[in-house]
């Protein structure tokens, strides 16, 4: 998926992807959250990808696989449709 992404010029983070779910919580219930999620067989796979910090910017950023950071866009095309 990534590279046909990469190929076509999509950007991953804004395909339509079925059976996925980002949850948001405070951090002292993140562990009980996870714990929760995984004893469900759909969720067994459910891991913590990251974490929220203050950020005097209001920006949003990733950490890339290179260990460097990029700044997530606001979506300003279309969402690409699903096919289901």
């Amino acid at each position: 998926m990534r590279a046909a992404c990469e190929f076509l010029g999509f950007n991953l983070l804004y395909i339509a992807n079925e059976d996925k779910l980002v949850t948001i919580c405070a951090p002292e219930a993140a562990d009980i959250l996870l714990q929760a999620m995984q004893a469900h067989p759909l969720g067994s796979e459910a891991a913590i990808i990251g974490e929220m910090i203050e950020n005097p910017h209001h920006f949003m950023q990733m950490e890339t696989n290179f260990g460097g950071q990029g700044i997530i866009d606001w979506l300003s095309e279309e969402q690409l449709l699903r096919i289901c």
